[in-house]
């Protein structure tokens, strides 16, 4: 059965960065009376945590809710397990703490499905996770 190409991928990822951003403005309004109404600055460590926070929760509610994202359903993708499974809360953490990490390394943990046989990246080998087509293409 084949995976998801990188277009698909990408364009899931992008959906989903569209509405991490606008999660960010909420998440941003909600605790910005607790900084005096002040934008935050540089010296302030909480603010970056607090979205990295909002954006594990965001992706690992999605993919241990039904495996996909906004951006992932629009595209017919799913996150499991190798054995088709809901992944685990672990699972999603390890997830996207690997899929940071490949952004660090100028996404060379995403386009190494180009050179995996079975089109998995970094991420989907540290989590024991894969994307797969919601029903099989035809």
């Amino acid at each position: 059965m084949s995976a998801p190409g990188f277009f698909r991928r990408f364009a899931a990822i992008f959906y989903d960065l569209l509405l991490l951003v606008a999660l960010f403005f909420v998440a941003t309004a909600l605790i910005l009376p607790f900084n005096s109404g002040q934008a935050f600055t540089a010296k302030q460590l909480f603010y970056p945590v607090y979205l990295l926070v909002v954006s594990f929760f965001f992706y690992a509610w999605f993919w241990t809710h039904g495996g996909q994202t906004l951006g992932l359903r629009a595209w017919k993708i799913k996150v499991l397990t190798l054995n088709r499974e809901q992944i685990s809360w672990k699972q999603a953490l390890l997830r996207f703490t690997a899929a940071l990490l490949s952004w660090i390394f100028f996404g060379l943990g995403f386009l190494w499905i180009f050179f995996d046989k079975d089109k998995r990246g970094w991420h989907d080998y540290l989590s024991k996770t894969a994307l797969f087509f919601e029903t099989p293409p035809k």
